[in-house]
């Protein structure tokens, strides 16, 4: 009888911990470390101009062809002799060919200069952060930016955060497809574990969830 109780107890705890480390790894995929301070930094992908950005364009020797603007909720520019001109989706050299292709009807060989004063970008530029922090945000994508740059952005995780249950979505451009990454926001923010610190992707989207007790 001893033996057999045993055992069933052997076999329980066995049980026990093959459904704990199967739930340990369900968080899906694992991303690289990276490290707290960048050892080389470079350019970003080039900067696409998205809603409600600021602008200041500039017309050699026409200052009064020139603006400092705001883009429209509906992606798209006015500025003197030139209207209704989408913006949205161009980088600033871009942008500013277009214009001068517009005031070329006007004046011989316009020089056009195109300035991102305030930077919102399109949502592909931006990372998100939802759930469970101090305050869930959009934030403009950077240059070398890593989790924990975004994190003390929003001002780290809520009392209720279960971080280490924290989730990155990322969209695959190779493979048209999204991709979901464990994260560690737990161990990165209240045991300083570089480990868990990770670069980021334009149009990341982290989702921290709710501790369930």
């Amino acid at each position: 009888m001893r033996k057999s109780f045993i055992t069933r107890v052997t076999g329980a705890t066995a049980l026990v911990g093959l459904l704990l480390s199967g739930c340990a790894s369900s968080g899906g995929q694992q991303l690289a470390p990276a490290s707290f301070v960048a050892m080389q930094e470079g350019p970003g992908e080039e900067y696409v101009i998205g809603p409600l950005d600021e602008l200041t364009i500039h017309v050699w020797r026409n200052e009064e062809l020139g603006a400092k603007i705001q883009v429209r909720p509906d992606g798209r520019i006015t500025t003197p002799l030139v209207a209704d001109l989408p913006a949205v989706g161009k980088t600033p050299t871009m942008l500013a060919e277009d214009i001068r292709l517009q005031l070329s009807q006007y004046i011989a060989e316009p020089l056009v200069t195109v300035i991102v004063n305030q930077f919102a970008g399109t949502f592909s530029q931006q990372v998100r952060i939802v759930g469970a922090t101090e305050k869930p945000a959009s934030l403009p994508y950077r240059a070398n930016m890593t989790l924990l740059d975004a994190m003390i952005s929003v001002g780290g995780l809520s009392e209720y955060a279960a971080g280490n249950r924290a989730k990155l979505i990322r969209f695959d451009k190779s493979t048209g497809s999204q991709r979901e990454y464990a994260l560690r926001l737990a161990d990165l923010l209240k045991r300083g574990d570089s480990e868990a610190n990770v670069m980021l992707m334009p149009g990341d989207v982290i989702i921290i969830p709710e501790s369930m007790f």
